[in-house]
C-alpha cells in the first residue's frame, strides 16, 4: 500500500485589514478614520470646486493670518483690552478658513501618512518643497530690509519689536505648505472612499 506523500504545513492566510493602510504600513487607527472622514467630507468640496474659489480660499486665510497676527502686536504693544473681542472674532474666521484649506486639499498636511496614496504623498512632498523655497525667499528679502534699515541708522522697525518679525517669519513658514497645496489642488476623480465605511 503507497504512503500518501506528507504535505507541508500550511501557512496562515494573511487576514485582510479592515481598514487597509496606504504611505507608512501600519494600519489604519481610529482617529486616523475619523480624520480622514472629516478631510474628505463633500459637504465642503463646492467652496473648494475652481481655481478661482481655491484663490480666494487661500487668499482669505493669507489675510486672515496677517490681521490676527497684526490684532496680536497691538494688543501686546498697545495694551488695549478693547483688542481682544476682534482678536477672538478673528481667531475664529482664521480657524473656519483653515477647515476649509483643509477640506479642500483632502487632509493632505494633516493626515498621517499611512492614510495618504503614493499620488497624495507625491503632492504633498512638491508643495512642502515649493513652500520651502517660497519662505526661504521671503525670510532672505526681510532679512535684506532688516540689514538695510540697520545699516540706514534705523533701530529695528519702527513700533515693532524683533521678537515679533520672527513670530510673523515662523507663522508664514508653518503655514505656506498648507497655502501652496491648496493653490496647487486639483479636483480629484470620483471615487469611494475606502475610509469611509467601518
Amino acid at each position: 500500500m503507497t504512503q500518501p506523500t506528507p504535505q507541508p504545513p500550511a501557512r496562515p492566510s494573511a487576514q485582510p485589514t479592515a481598514q487597509p493602510s496606504f504611505g507608512d504600513g501600519k494600519e489604519a487607527t481610529k482617529h486616523d478614520r475619523t480624520m480622514f472622514r472629516l478631510m474628505n467630507d463633500p459637504a465642503g468640496r463646492p467652496v473648494f470646486a475652481t481655481t478661482g474659489r481655491r484663490r480666494a480660499v487661500v487668499g482669505a486665510h493669507v489675510a486672515l493670518t496677517g490681521a490676527t497676527l497684526a490684532c496680536t502686536t497691538l494688543l501686546y504693544t498697545l495694551d488695549g483690552a478693547w483688542l481682544i473681542s476682534p482678536l477672538a472674532v478673528l481667531l475664529v474666521a482664521w480657524m473656519v478658513a483653515t477647515g476649509f484649506l483643509n477640506g479642500g486639499t483632502r487632509g493632505l498636511l494633516e493626515l498621517r501618512t499611512r492614510m495618504l496614496d503614493e499620488r497624495q504623498l507625491a503632492e504633498r512632498d512638491r508643495a512642502r518643497a515649493v513652500a520651502h523655497r517660497a519662505a526661504t525667499a521671503l525670510l532672505a528679502v526681510a532679512a535684506g530690509v532688516l540689514v538695510l534699515a540697520e545699516a540706514a541708522g534705523a533701530d529695528g522697525l519702527p513700533g515693532v519689536p524683533a521678537v515679533w518679525v520672527l513670530v510673523y517669519a515662523l507663522a508664514a513658514t508653518w503655514l505656506m505648505p498648507l497655502w501652496v497645496a491648496g493653490l496647487q489642488a486639483r479636483d480629484e476623480p470620483a471615487e469611494e472612499s475606502e475610509f469611509g465605511e467601518e
